[in-house]
């Protein structure tokens, strides 16, 4: 009877540490009906608070309509990046490729980022003319003070993407492991293949808790294909109950957004323009 007890109680103990594990891991959901899905997160954490609360939230759905277009404007920004290392990692909510820290920076009104990392979000997290795409990449930027600038670039689903081709071995390696790394060698930030034609500007917030209000974001315009095969390795390799990662549209709320329109082409490699506000 008592090695029962001992048994039962050692059961109990052993539930109780696996639901803590679990309730660490699953801070935040998107699933919708989730004890922790998008229209809760501002209740889960008072740090959190914000996400419900904020004005200039992220994402937002983008349109010419919404926009104020401007052409070549003065006020610049230029983008140097360079081949560096990178490691590919999985948090388990996303798959993110780690940059040593001189791959290279935006500069923005003077101020500069640093490319800090990049990831994917499928289906997107920014909607285009109402509609939601098959994957968004984000480039995300930091000052030394602290303050972020993320570059948004929308798939649809189509022709394979040359940049995940190169990587998708590496996913696989580290698929369903949390904290899973993988060196993926000397890569260029240019290599992703988007360019500063045509894009769109405006302040809002991390699109993940804490929901920040501090990111300048720019969306290029232009539109890139991944393949049904890619999309499935990057959401397949995520941990479960995080099949999709993306937060609904919230409301743009007077915000002014900008959608920039160069006359010559400009690629990662060169400088753009963006008016910022």
């Amino acid at each position: 009877m008592n090695n029962i007890i001992i048994l039962f109680v050692t059961f109990l103990a052993l539930s109780s540490s696996s639901r803590a594990a679990d309730e660490t891991e699953t801070a935040f959901h998107y699933k919708k009906g989730a004890l922790a899905d998008p229209s809760k997160w501002s209740m889960t954490k008072k740090e959190w608070k914000i996400c419900g609360t904020g004005k200039r939230q992220s994402p937002i759905d983008l349109s010419p309509g919404i926009a104020r277009l401007v052409h070549n404007s003065t006020k610049l920004i230029q983008t140097y990046y360079k081949p560096v290392e990178a490691t590919l990692k999985n948090r388990g909510y996303d798959i993110m490729v780690s940059w040593d820290d001189d791959a290279g920076k935006i500069v923005i009104n003077n101020t500069d980022y640093q490319l800090v990392q990049s990831h994917w979000h499928a289906p997107s997290e920014h909607f285009l003319n109402g509609e939601r795409l098959a994957m968004e990449l984000h480039m995300v930027h930091k000052s030394e003070a602290g303050h972020l600038a993320v570059i948004g670039v929308l798939f649809r689903e189509g022709a394979p993407n040359a940049f995940i081709s190169r990587i998708m071995g590496k996913i696989n390696t580290i698929a369903n492991i949390q904290d899973g790394e993988a060196t993926i060698g000397r890569l260029h930030p240019k290599d992703f293949g988007w360019d500063l034609t045509k894009f769109y500007e405006y302040r809002g917030s991390l699109t993940t808790p804490p929901c920040t209000e501090d990111v300048i974001w720019t969306i290029i315009n232009k539109v890139g294909t991944v393949s049904r095969e890619q999309i499935k390795v990057l959401v397949d390799a995520r941990r479960g109950g995080y099949e999709e990662n993306a937060r609904p549209a919230q409301p743009l709320n007077k915000r002014v957004v900008y959608l920039n329109e160069q006359h010559v082409r400009s690629t990662p490699s060169d400088q753009g323009q963006v008016r910022i506000n």
